[in-house]
Order: structure tokens, then sequence, then C-alpha cells
């Protein structure tokens, strides 16, 4: 590391990243939907075909919450850049993801997005970088939501060249806690095939890192094809819950917490098993053909469906 690059730990929690702009139309909603498999088990889903249709046009269609997360890729679409921490992003591995929301999304926006960091972790062989986006629609000035992604950058580690590796976090530890598996039966069940070409459709929806469609990028990365974006299982799921708990009202979701287990590979069965304790649903995601855990953690409901 040269002497320009050397770590300063205040340098780094003065850095300011650069606001951004994201803006989405209803045809990009829709394309999301279709992206996380809204519609894919049948066209016609009473609960689901208003992601990507509406009699009046596509005006008037109803935005999935996860479509926040898009929100935050948007803000970190040229990398990490922070003074003095060097990182290989092809070492890059998505963590966890934690949403809140705060009002229902438009069909179309132009969101204004605020960039900090959240947290730095030196684990001695890796790095980990916790970011936070808050999302404002440009009209009203409204704050509609916040991401916070966890991203885990192996080798990247040791940058604080200190006995007592440097930790910063901005919020309290236990204000996103890590989620206990029920050994209960679960209060729900959904099992979604995830379509061979789905990982082709999500990536139309931004992230186009090849490791979802190169075959030779996914050899080189040690996977035998390539794998599905994390926050696309992420959308499965919660999708599911939206399904099964909230009786198709997307509306219900408060706060989405999601860790990243295991690799998926398109054209696999994800089972979603789910858990209702008071306002929280636990899930857990499965592969079906390898009995694997891939993705696990919460979602906050305003209130119960009244169906429920």
């Amino acid at each position: 590391m040269s002497e320009s690059s050397q770590f300063d730990a205040d340098r780094v929690l003065a850095h300011k990243f650069p606001e951004t702009t994201y803006v989405y139309s209803e045809r990009d909603a829709a394309v999301y939907a279709l992206g996380i498999g809204a519609c894919g088990r049948d066209a016609i889903d009473k609960d689901e075909l208003k992601y990507v249709y509406h009699e009046n046009g596509q005006q008037f269609i109803k935005v999935l919450p996860t479509f926040a997360a898009l929100f935050s890729l948007g803000s970190l679409s040229t990398g990490l850049d922070l003074p003095g921490l060097q990182y290989d992003p092809r070492l890059l591995l998505h963590g966890q993801q934690y949403i809140e929301i705060y009002k229902p999304f438009p069909s179309s926006a132009s969101m204004h997005n605020k960039v900090s960091l959240a947290g730095l972790h030196d684990k001695g062989k890796a790095a980990i970088v916790e970011i936070e986006t808050k999302s404002y629609e440009k009209e009203s000035g409204e704050l509609l939501c916040m991401n916070r992604s966890t991203v885990y950058l192996r080798g990247a580690g040791g940058f604080s060249n200190s006995t007592s590796p440097f930790s910063y976090s901005n919020y309290p530890s236990n204000q996103v806690p890590a989620v206990k598996i029920p050994k209960t039966r679960p209060f729900a069940v959904y099992e979604d095939v995830i379509q061979p070409s789905q990982a082709l459709l999500y990536r139309l929806s931004g992230d186009y890192n090849p490791l979802h469609s190169d075959p030779m990028v996914a050899t080189v990365a040690g996977f035998s094809r390539p794998i599905l974006h994390g926050l696309c299982s992420l959308g499965f799921a919660v999708r599911a819950i939206i399904k099964c708990i909230c009786r198709g009202d997307p509306s219900i979701i408060k706060t989405i917490s999601g860790r990243f287990l295991l690799h998926v590979y398109p054209g696999e069965t994800l089972i979603t098993e789910m858990w209702l304790e008071g306002l929280r649903v636990i899930y857990q995601a499965k592969i079906k053909e390898r009995n694997r855990a891939v993705l696990s953690g919460f979602v906050d409901l305003h209130h119960l469906a009244s169906s429920l």
C-alpha cells in the first residue's frame, strides 16, 4: 500500500459519498417484478398481476417493496471508494440487506439518494463495509425508504495495521438482530421454480455483474455455471411472504432483513418457510434439490392481513 493510500480512520469517517439520482418508470417496476418471479407460475395470478399490468396502462401498477434494493445498487454503481481501502472487486460478497419502507413507492419516480458509511470493520483476512442509502422522492422531498447493505471484501482486511483492528458502526449493533430459525412447523410454506433464464431477466434491473450471466466468469469464481443474484432470491422470498402472510397486499411490509447464506443456481426450486411471531415473519429459503438453506431473515409488518 502506497503512502498516499494509507488507511486513516479520520479520513474514512469524514469521507462523503456522492449523492445520486435514480429514475425509474412503470416499465422498470414491471421488469423488476418479472425478474423476481411475479406471475411466473400463473400469468394471471390474482395477487401478482398488479405488479406488471394495469387496465389503464402501466402508470398505476403496484411496486414491490424489495424494488427499494435497486436504489442502493444505483448509489454504489462506481464501487466502494473509501480512502486507504483497497480490494479486488471480484472478491466482493453481498452478505446482508436491510430495508425500511416508510411509504409505498409510486409506479414511477425520480429518487434522490443520500449515501453514508454505516460501518467498517477490519477482520484480518477480510473487511466488512456497511453502506446506508436514504432515498427521497424528488418531487415531494419525502423520505420513502432506507437501505443498509453489508458487503464482505475478501482479502481486504489488515488495512488498519493495528494490534486492535479498526471497527466502526454508527448504529447499535442490535438494531438488526440475527434471526434464529424456529424448530416448530412453519406457519406457511411456498415453493417456487426459478426459471433457467431468471438471472438474465433480473440483470435488466441494473446488476450486470457477469458472474450471473457469463459461464467463464462463473467458472473462474468457482461455480459450475452462472449463479442467481442474491437480491433476486430475496425478492422471491419476500414475494412469497406477501402472497402467503400479507394476502397479496405489499403495503403491509414495514421492514425487510435478509442474510445471504449460499449461492442459488437458476433452474433450481426455492422453498420459502415462514413463521409468524406477532408482527414479525421469520423466514428461511431453501433449495429443494440440494436441501440447503440459502437465505434467512425477517420481515416486520404494519399489521396482520384482515383475512389471516
